[in-house]
C-alpha cells in the first residue's frame, strides 16, 4: 500500500508543479511508496529526447489556449486536461520493468475492483477490453523511481488529436473514430463521476497520507522553476532539415529546405520555378527569417514590413507563411 501525498489547499496549478511535486517526493521525503493524483487545465506534455516541432503541434495549442511543457521522463506525447486524471507513483527502486509491472498491475487490480476487465499491458499500459486507458512513463533518480501516467476519465478528443501532432489538416471524423478503436474512457464504463472515481482510487491504492505544508509548496514552486527555462522546454534538439513546398496559384512551385536549430530557422535552401526579382533570394528571406519558429505568429512577425513579392514575383507574405507551416 502507498502513503497519498497530499497538498494544503485545492489550487490549480500548471503541470510542471505537479512534476517537481514528483521530484521533491522522491529527494526528501522517506516513506517507501508515496503516490498522488491531479489534474491541470489543457496541456501537452512531451518526453525528454522529443522536438517540440516533430510531436507538438504549437499553432493549434496556442489558437486553442493549450498550455505545453517538457518532462524529464522518456516516452510519447501526452494531452492532459480537467477531464484526465494523472498519476504519480514514487518507490525505492532502481529496477525499471519491476516498478513498471508492480504499479500496472496495481492500476489495473484497482479497475477490476469496480467490475471492469481491466488488464495490465507488456507495454507498461493499461487496458480495459484490450483498449488503452492508462499510458505510464518512467523517470530514475538514485535510489528512487518515479513512473506517472494518465488515467482518461474523459477527455476532448479533437484536442487530444490535434495539439500533439504536427500536422495543419482538420481532423476528420473517420480519424476520431480511428483512434477510440484503440483508447477508451472511463466515462464509457463507469457510471460514478471523476470525484467518486478518485476516492475509490485513493482508498484502494492508499492506506494513509502525508500533508504538505506552505514550506513544502513554496519548495515545490522553486523546483517548478527549471522546467519553465526556454532552454529546458526546447531541449538539446540537434540541428534537423525540414521540407516544405507546393505550387502557388501565380507564382509558381517553390520548394524550401529548412534548416533549423533549437526549433528556429538557421538556414534555407529554395528550389522549382518561380521567378526570382534578385539575385539573392535566400538571403533576402533569410536575412528576415533566421531566428524564427516555423509558427505563423513567429513568421508574421519576422516578415512585419516587408514585401515578399519584391524577391519572388506575385508572391505575398502570407502564401510563404502558409507554405511553411503546412
Amino acid at each position: 500500500m502507498m502513503k497519498y501525498l497530499s497538498l494544503p489547499d485545492n489550487a490549480t496549478r500548471i503541470l510542471p508543479f505537479y512534476l517537481a511535486m514528483e521530484e521533491y517526493a522522491a529527494r526528501i521525503l522517506g516513506e517507501e511508496d508515496i503516490f498522488f493524483m491531479w489534474q491541470v487545465e489543457p496541456t501537452v506534455i512531451f518526453g525528454r529526447n522529443q522536438l517540440i516541432d516533430s510531436e507538438v503541434n504549437v499553432d493549434y495549442c496556442r489558437e486553442h489556449g493549450i498550455a505545453f511543457y517538457r518532462r524529464r521522463s522518456g516516452g510519447g506525447c501526452v494531452y492532459a486536461d480537467r477531464d484526465n486524471i494523472m498519476f504519480s507513483y514514487i518507490t525505492r527502486s532502481d529496477e525499471v520493468q519491476t516498478t513498471f509491472s508492480r504499479y500496472t498491475h496495481a492500476v489495473a487490480s484497482m479497475l477490476c475492483d469496480l467490475g471492469l476487465n481491466a488488464s495490465a499491458s507488456d507495454r507498461n499500459d493499461v487496458l480495459i477490453d484490450g483498449r488503452k486507458v492508462s499510458g505510464n512513463a518512467f523517470y530514475h533518480i538514485p535510489g528512487r523511481s518515479i513512473v506517472h501516467g494518465t488515467m482518461l476519465y474523459d477527455t476532448n478528443m479533437e484536442h487530444m488529436l490535434n495539439a500533439i501532432t504536427p500536422s495543419r489538416e482538420k481532423l476528420t471524423s473517420k480519424g476520431v473514430e480511428s483512434v477510440r478503436s484503440h483508447i477508451t474512457t472511463l466515462s464509457e464504463h463507469l457510471s460514478m463521476d471523476i470525484e467518486d472515481f478518485k476516492r475509490h482510487v485513493r482508498e484502494t491504492l492508499c492506506d494513509g497520507e502525508i500533508r504538505l505544508t506552505a514550506d513544502d509548496v513554496a519548495e515545490i514552486e522553486r523546483l517548478t522553476l527549471p522546467y519553465l527555462e526556454p532552454q529546458f522546454l526546447q531541449g538539446n534538439n540537434p540541428r534537423h532539415e525540414v521540407k516544405r513546398g507546393g505550387r502557388i496559384e501565380g507564382v509558381g512551385s517553390i520548394h524550401m529546405h529548412v534548416e533549423l536549430k533549437h526549433d528556429a530557422i538557421s538556414a534555407l535552401h529554395l528550389t522549382g520555378d518561380f521567378l526570382p526579382l534578385c539575385s539573392n533570394v535566400e538571403e533576402k528571406l533569410l536575412d528576415k527569417l533566421r531566428g524564427a519558429r516555423l509558427e505563423t505568429g513567429a513568421l508574421e512577425t519576422a516578415l512585419d514590413g516587408c514585401d515578399t513579392g519584391q524577391w519572388i514575383l506575385n508572391l505575398t507574405n502570407e502564401q510563404l507563411i502558409t507554405l511553411l507551416t503546412n
